[in-house]
């Protein structure tokens, strides 16, 4: 214990424990404005029906106009309340609090989490005086309060939780992952439970970013049957889930295009366990059916197989090898057939596609692309593509394949930097359409773009700093020649002050490698659209340079950590090594 020095109050900060409850407490008899506005502030985090508690600390006219589920603004721990100013206010008519803190992210009426760089928030609430209910007296109410919930990060944690809804790549029969927020246990506004919150939030469309890229099977206007509150699957396995007239008349291949978007959304929730879904119409007639089988089967952006994905990496003679980590001990690596394996070309950097029939291999001096097949010997092909920058450094990144079977490459050329897209791995490469400040202040480091082809991650270099971030994939096929961008970009990881490397991780998370300011390198689990949790740091590992993740869970992550070659985490173990001398450590895609 110090025996010397002021004593300082510490602030501790909770992981935001899910089992943990608030249960509200109603104000008591005159109680002052300061336990007004701090109970008001605790009553926030409960699960209290309608917020009925809370809305006690208001005045019936706040009370009838604040809206808890129109947004919720997170800060980094619960919002600080200062004492008011009594002389901001002489005539005695109300008293000022102000409220700080530093604010990481909001979500929108849509579910959406926007996360920013941390920057101080300032908000007030006020609190005046009402005649108590009997009229024998007064007693302190709030009047004006800031818009929707004002929750620490611990307290949104603890009370909502991420889920994917899904909806199919505009024109394509891939789905989509579109990550939103719902409240862990049931709704205090729509009294709702997980599953039928999910629904709904499916049913009202994808967000606003994800959007112009995106196609919902739903007719509009279509919701579920008024008073649906809870969903469970049967002793079948099957959730049926009752529709509004909208849905009527669907029948045949739309109705199961929508029974598969609800299938992928349910299949998240691992509370669940759905084996197929019966749409149901708004007099309880069936619609149609579809089994969690047949939907992975037909619409997944990664066909399911039989088999584990392997890592695939860049040996210390510049050859493609795939390695097996899987189980107790990893295998030696195996050079693959083909140029890039057993031939002649020397690589810098590979990428393997999703069926692991072909890999993309930019050469050892970073000049040129090649493409070939992985699982028959044929000769080396001439360069899908070739960069003209005078450093090795400036010229291509490595590849990364959609499940598509488009490649994805950046030439970081200072003269002419682009983005490219090459069709079908082989096709005549096209230029991507990307903001004009990535071409004039940026420089793109390295790159993955998700099976689904409609998001992509970039590591970026703007003004010193190195982030992450992600753009929306357009493509315009109504002219004569294709037309793709890359559009709205936004940061993934935004208290990261620098990024080294990236890898996607399933359909909406990422392993990310990188440090915040002022900390160490630390490798850990991001959704896309920004959101983290405590429990998403990963075993530390120095010097990291490179990772990479399987698009399922069941095998280990692998990643280049400098001296001490490649490595592998199998879950519930720390890193292992695997080989000593390596690099450019990939998964398909």
């Amino acid at each position: 214990m110090p025996d010397s020095s002021d004593v300082q109050p510490v602030k501790g900060v909770n992981q935001g424990d899910s089992q943990v409850r608030v249960y509200a407490v109603a104000p008591r008899d005159n109680a002052d404005p300061d336990d007004i506005v701090d109970g008001f502030l605790e009553a926030m985090t409960s699960d209290d029906p309608g917020f009925a508690t809370a809305r006690k600390y208001l005045t019936a006219q706040a009370a009838r106009t604040w809206k808890p589920e129109q947004s919720i603004t997170v800060l980094t721990t619960a919002p600080d309340r200062d004492q008011a100013d009594r002389n901001a206010d002489p005539d005695n008519q109300g008293r000022a609090y102000p409220l700080s803190g530093r604010k990481i992210a909001t979500v929108d009426a849509r579910h959406a989490y926007q996360p920013i760089s941390p920057a101080k928030y300032f908000q007030s609430i006020h609190v005046v005086q009402q005649p108590t209910a009997n009229g024998k007296g007064k007693e302190w109410r709030i009047d004006s309060l800031p818009p929707g919930l004002v929750l620490g990060e611990a307290d949104f944690l603890r009370n909502y939780r991420s889920v994917n809804k899904y909806y199919f790549a505009s024109g394509e029969d891939l789905v989509v992952a579109d990550p939103v927020y719902i409240r862990q246990r049931q709704d205090p506004v729509t009294r709702m439970d997980p599953v039928t919150q999910t629904v709904r939030a499916l049913l009202e469309g994808p967000t606003d970013w994800l959007k112009p890229a995106v196609d919902s099977s739903f007719p509009s206007g279509t919701e579920l049957r008024k008073g649906v509150t809870a969903l469970t699957p049967d002793d079948q396995s099957t959730i049926k889930v009752p529709l509004n007239a909208k849905a009527d008349l669907v029948g045949g291949e739309p109705c199961r295009r929508m029974a598969a978007q609800l299938l992928f959304t349910l299949r998240d929730l691992t509370s669940v366990n759905a084996e197929q879904v019966e749409l149901q119409g708004s007099r309880g007639q069936s619609l149609c059916r579809l089994g969690k089988g047949q939907a992975a089967d037909e619409f997944a952006p990664v066909r399911p197989t039989d088999r584990d994905e392997n890592p695939y990496v860049v040996d210390e003679h510049h050859k493609l090898m795939m390695l097996v980590v899987g189980g107790k001990e990893a295998n030696e690596p195996a050079p693959v057939p083909g140029p890039l394996g057993k031939g002649t070309v020397k690589l810098g950097s590979v990428a393997v596609d999703r069926g692991e029939t072909r890999a993309a291999g930019v050469s050892e001096t970073g000049r040129e692309l090649y493409v070939s097949s992985i699982t028959t010997e044929e000769a080396a092909a001439p360069p899908v593509l070739r960069s003209k920058a005078v450093r090795p450094d400036d010229r291509l990144s490595a590849p990364s394949w959609d499940g598509r079977g488009n490649l994805w490459i950046a030439d970081r050329d200072p003269a002419a930097p682009q983005l490219w897209m090459v069709p079908g791995g082989t096709g005549e490469p096209v230029k991507v359409r990307t903001p004009p400040w990535l071409a004039d202040d940026a420089r793109i480091e390295s790159l993955r773009v998700s099976a689904d082809g409609v998001r992509i991650a970039l590591v970026v270099t703007r003004d010193g700093d190195t982030t992450l971030q992600i753009g929306r994939v357009q493509r315009d096929t109504s002219g004569d020649e294709p037309v793709v961008s890359v559009l709205d970009f936004q940061p993934a990881a935004p208290r990261m002050e620098s990024v080294t490397a990236v890898s996607w991780a399933g359909p909406s998370r990422l392993v990310v490698v990188g440090r915040e300011a002022g900390g160490v390198q630390q490798i850990r689990y991001l959704q896309t659209d920004g959101s983290t949790s405590a429990t998403s740091v990963l075993p530390g590992l120095n010097g990291v340079t490179s990772v990479a993740a399987p698009h399922q869970g069941s095998v280990p992550l692998v990643a280049d950590s400098g001296n001490d070659g490649i490595v592998r985490l199998v879950p519930g173990t720390n890193w292992q090594p695997v080989l000593k001398a390596g690099t450019s450590p990939v998964y398909p895609g």
